[in-house]
């Protein structure tokens, strides 16, 4: 039986993407990084996320105590998000996803560039003809 990823076991790592994991999440924080911005400003600094999934993360990661939500209570609403004192002990951890992100991405290209793709350096082994032999399709008779 497969385990919701909603339920935390002992695994620190499980806890701590429990908080951080989604989609948006950590472009959330990133942008937050820079400072309180209302939820359309942060709407419009993350091209392809909708209003809905924006506002499902933000409401997680304030349940969470990583971001605060500041209503000034006027008309119209003006409610901004901050990165609470809790998330703040989440910046290096983020700052190292960041960095390792940025290798990985930087090893993705190596490894998809055209040099990369040359001729292996040892030779190709010959196919092996076991298992390839085509069956001819049954037809299926009408039960």
């Amino acid at each position: 039986m497969a385990v919701s990823k909603k339920e935390i076991g002992h695994c620190p790592i499980d806890a701590a993407l429990s908080v951080i994991d989604g989609r948006w999440k950590g472009t959330i924080l990133w942008r937050l990084s820079d400072g309180p911005m209302r939820t359309a400003e942060l709407r419009r600094s993350i091209p392809g996320i909708t209003e809905r999934m924006l506002i499902r993360h933000l409401h997680e990661l304030v349940d969470a105590g990583i971001i605060e939500r500041h209503d000034a209570r006027t008309v119209p609403p003006c409610v901004h998000y901050s990165i609470s004192e809790y998330g703040t002990t989440l910046e290096p951890v983020l700052a190292s996803l960041c960095d390792w992100g940025r290798k990985h991405m930087q090893r993705n290209v190596v490894s998809y560039s055209p040099a990369s793709r040359a001729a292996p350096t040892r030779p190709a082994s010959p196919p092996s003809s076991a298992g390839t032999a085509r069956r001819p399709d049954k037809k299926s008779s009408p039960a």
